[in-house]
């Protein structure tokens, strides 16, 4: 039975209620729509979620985000229930890393140490010695013995720009996220010129020839930050767009353009059309009816929480 939700006005205030009464708290990515990162109690990147997701002290956990979010939050706290508003919100990057081809692919390579993207299934993390986010996979590659020899899944772009960061040969799995694939460099070059003191920002889920004309490569978090503490006033963001409502809150002064997408859309920009299909009455319905939740074998996240918690010593 579906709960009759409130009208828009109030949904704000019956969350906070029903977190009140059922423990619960709302972890949100920035690539969320802003209205849910307005309710959430904690806004972050991959890595920063995972931590808080480590760390909380709530019985009831409602992840708006991505179903491998979810899942790592569920990884980290077995005993606690985990809600997605919606379980259809997948992700590109980790669905082009099919868990039957790459046991095939890890097989051929027995001698490798295997470094995964948080970007994944928690299969595919069962199969990781260590896992990471953009925000500390330089460290974790450089914490490798330089005689081991690494697989890097699944993002291939990511893994091209840490061996160029780190000087370390790898097999790179080919995945890659369609929303940081979309940036078109001709569009970005067009944009430059009308705004020549801009400095571009770009994550390294980026293509490479966009990567190229940045003045800043960086995670979620770290572009947040680089826009918060440098004297520059504008810049072009080649991420998910979501970014732009919390990075124009933290620097309201300052003048944030979206990098623009090949296709045309109705934001000019790049969103992922995942992220996005949560909502805030699909937040309040899960929360209200404790479903979606996310449940996973409990051999399985022993085997996926071992490479997570790696990774989360180093950080």
């Amino acid at each position: 039975m579906t709960v009759s939700t409130p009208p828009e006005f109030t949904l704000q205030e019956e969350l906070a209620q029903l977190k009140k009464e059922k423990n619960a708290v709302i972890l949100a990515h920035y690539y969320q729509e802003p209205e849910i990162q307005e309710v959430a109690d904690f806004i972050g990147d991959s890595l920063e979620l995972a931590k808080k997701a480590a760390e909380t002290p709530a019985d009831i956990i409602v992840f708006a985000g991505v179903h491998f979010m979810a899942e790592t939050a569920k990884i980290l706290n077995p005993s606690k229930k985990v809600l997605l508003p919606d379980l259809n919100a997948g992700c590109s990057l980790a669905d082009s890393c099919p868990p039957k081809a790459f046991r095939e692919l890890k097989k051929q390579y027995p001698d490798h140490v295997v470094v995964t993207y948080i970007n994944c299934s928690a299969e595919i993390k069962t199969l990781s010695d260590i896992v990471c986010t953009s925000s500390n996979a330089e460290k974790v590659i450089n914490s490798i013995p330089p005689e081991k020899p690494i697989i890097f899944a699944p993002d291939k772009n990511l893994g091209k720009y840490l061996m160029q960061k780190t000087g370390r040969k790898m097999l790179l799995w080919d995945g890659a996220c369609i929303v940081h694939e979309a940036f078109s460099l001709d569009k970005l070059l067009e944009l430059y010129g009308q705004h020549p003191s801009a400095k571009i920002i770009a994550h390294p889920e980026s293509e490479d020839h966009i990567l190229k004309v940045a003045n800043y490569i960086g995670s979620t978090s770290g572009m947040l930050n680089f826009v918060k503490n440098t004297e520059h006033d504008t810049f072009i963001v080649a991420t998910e767009a979501g970014i732009l409502h919390q990075m124009q809150k933290d620097v309201p002064w300052k003048t944030l353009i979206p990098a623009p997408a090949k296709e045309d859309n109705t934001c000019a920009c790049s969103e992922c059309a995942f992220m996005k299909m949560n909502t805030l009455e699909k937040l309040y319905n899960c929360l209200a009816e404790e479903t979606p939740e996310i449940t996973l074998s409990q051999d399985l996240m022993k085997k996926a929480l071992r490479p997570i918690e790696r990774m989360l010593e180093l950080s």
